[in-house]
């Protein structure tokens, strides 16, 4: 294998396995073991930068971000891309989440997350188990960064809603299903690959020289930007179409790099 310089890893499904919200400390050594060797390591994620700073918090500083679906990529203190929805766009996306029942909003910024939760199960969810930098407000209209990305909680189950929001958006910006309850929506043209494809010109890297990890729809971008592919053993069989290899953890794959 070509010397590997940098690997990105989806977390929910990939890292995460059943649904835990922790990186386990295995995982966590060898991510340490990776920057150690000067390799390039990018949790990439619809979550928000501040969130996956806290999962990783050993080694936070060292890692480049590709948050929010690629829509804000980071390293240390500087913004490699950062792709924000036009802001009536995203006011409009908002109002037509939040005329649904069942349907609560989260609106990404740079920085925070913000909400006006209709029940005590969306606030708990967003502050409590998933961790993140988060505002309530009384209106959206108090937000005063870049929106860069409009979410969709259905407390119902996704499913349930989605086709509507695929309708409505799908024609004006990038849509992603995440998880049972989340949509992701995102400027056009962003995604995961997209993320990938910065970074690689930002540090000077070939598709040979990276590596990544995913288990869903919206990794398939990523996986086909790097040379070095792997879709995990838990995947439906359409992702495995677009990687070069299976595997059944992260943690197995990058060791091997360390030794």
């Amino acid at each position: 294998m070509q010397m590997i310089k940098f690997i990105a890893s989806d977390l929910d499904g990939t890292i995460l396995q059943n649904k835990a919200q922790h990186v386990d400390d295995t995982t966590m050594q060898v991510i340490r073991q990776l920057v150690d060797k000067d390799m390039l390591f990018a949790p990439a994620s619809g979550r928000q930068r501040e969130s996956l700073k806290k999962l990783f918090a050993p080694v936070a500083d060292k890692l480049v971000y590709i948050s929010e679906n690629g829509a804000l990529v980071s390293y240390k203190d500087t913004i490699i891309n950062k792709m924000p929805i036009e802001r009536s766009l995203a006011m409009d996306m908002i109002a037509d989440i939040d005329s649904i029942e069942n349907c609560e909003v989260l609106a990404s910024g740079e920085h925070y997350a913000y909400i006006r939760p209709k029940s005590e199960l969306f606030l708990n969810r967003m502050t409590k188990v998933v961790n993140y930098e988060t505002r309530i407000v009384k209106s959206f209209d108090e937000i005063d960064e870049d929106i860069i990305k409009v979410s969709v909680c259905d407390i119902s189950g996704i499913d349930n809603s989605q086709k509507h929001f695929h309708d409505m958006w799908g024609d004006k910006a990038s849509v992603a299903v995440s998880g049972d309850l989340f949509l992701d929506l995102t400027a056009k043209g962003v995604n995961k690959g997209v993320g990938i494809k910065k970074i690689q010109e930002y540090f000077g890297l070939s598709a040979d020289e990276c590596m990544a990890f995913g288990d869903n729809y919206n990794d398939i971008e990523m996986l086909e930007s790097v040379t070095h592919s792997y879709a995990m053993e838990n995947a439906v069989d359409e992702i495995k179409r677009h990687a070069a290899n299976v595997t059944q953890s992260v943690e197995s794959v990058i060791r091997k790099l360390c030794n």
